[in-house]
């Protein structure tokens, strides 16, 4: 299993209630992805989540399954073992933050 990092925004302030979260995690185990912590900004419109699964892919499918389509970033986190196996990750991170750039002026649109 992969850690990743999910950076989500929101165009209205985030009040999900207990019943929310719960099927969350419902859709979340039947794609076999584990949802580990989530941070929220003050305003509420910007959460950071800790998932754990095989791919990016099954949290992709997890989040569209839940309606979460505001999905602006992805990272795979690595220990620094793990790190020096992946030259190209260096690259991955700079074509995410292209990406996001991108999906935040869509988004600002």
């Amino acid at each position: 299993m992969a850690l990743f990092m999910i950076e989500r925004n929101f165009a209205a302030s985030l009040n999900a209630s207990a019943e929310d979260l719960r099927a969350v995690v419902d859709i979340n185990t039947v794609v076999g992805v584990k949802w580990l912590y989530s941070f929220l900004s003050a305003d509420k419109r910007k959460t950071y989540c800790l998932y754990e699964a095989e791919s990016g892919e099954a949290i992709r499918e997890a989040a569209r399954r839940a309606g979460l389509t505001s999905l602006v970033l992805m990272l795979t986190l690595v220990g620094p073992r793990l790190a020096a196996q992946n030259a190209d990750l260096q690259q991955r991170v700079a074509d995410l933050k292209e990406s996001t750039a991108k999906n935040k002026e869509e988004f600002e649109t």
